[in-house]
């Protein structure tokens, strides 16, 4: 990877993981820092969008939501404008390119810590509300702001 993406990675992954000692949740600390290096024009008020998936949804703990917040950046920068196909079959049709980056996003992070789920990342780091927990979605939260980056850097094409 060049290195300007590099670059671009490790301020993600620094933004993010000061986000969380700032006290945001795990979700906005992943849209907050990709937002900061976009020219999106959006209200800074968006970043509520991200609030409900910090604790793994709802701290239900299920879908981690530094994972749930990579979707959401992602989407941000390269989700699509369904209205600009014309007929239901051709946003259907859309959708299978559209999906690629976030299926392989998903997939890689998946791969790097085995699972998709809160409380199976966080339970080797014992107690919830401990020290260790939370150093361990601090990089995780820096992890995947910066494939945020990687991923919005390679799908330059929608």
């Amino acid at each position: 990877m060049e290195q300007k993406i590099q670059e671009r990675i490790a301020t993600a992954e620094n933004a993010a993981g000061e986000y969380f000692k700032q006290g945001l949740n795990c979700a906005e600390c992943v849209f907050q820092s990709c937002l900061d290096m976009q020219n999106l024009n959006l209200p800074k008020e968006v970043i509520a969008l991200a609030s409900g998936f910090g604790g793994g949804m709802g701290q239900t703990r299920n879908t981690c939501g530094a994972i749930t917040g990579a979707i959401l950046a992602l989407s941000a920068l390269k989700g699509r404008n369904p209205f600009e196909k014309e007929t239901p079959k051709e946003r259907i049709q859309q959708l299978q390119e559209v999906y690629i980056p976030f299926k392989e996003m998903v997939q890689e992070i998946e791969q790097q810590y085995g699972t998709l789920i809160c409380r199976e990342l966080s339970a080797p780091h014992g107690d919830f509300a401990g020290k260790a927990r939370k150093q361990n979605c601090k990089q995780m939260i820096s992890y995947c702001a910066g494939l945020v980056v990687k991923y919005a850097e390679q799908n330059d094409s929608y």
